[in-house]
């Protein structure tokens, strides 16, 4: 299976400061569910979204977009 990116950079970003954040709560009040922040971040790292790719959404910009 190729992974083709359908995260768009601007999301991405928003992915890992979010995810981040969700990690630095779950440290903060000694919570296990602090793990599920580790999920935007990794999606956001890699600009692919299991979810967007089964329901065909992009928020990927190809005019504006990053390479590889």
């Amino acid at each position: 299976m190729i992974i083709k990116k359908n995260v768009g950079y601007m999301e991405s970003i928003l992915r890992v400061i979010l995810g981040t954040f969700i990690v630095a709560l779950g440290i903060y009040f000694d919570s296990y569910w602090g793990f599920i922040g580790l999920i935007p971040v990794f999606s956001g790292a890699v600009s692919f979204c299991p979810v967007y790719r089964y329901m065909n959404i992009s928020t990927l910009n190809p005019n504006l977009e990053r390479e590889n």
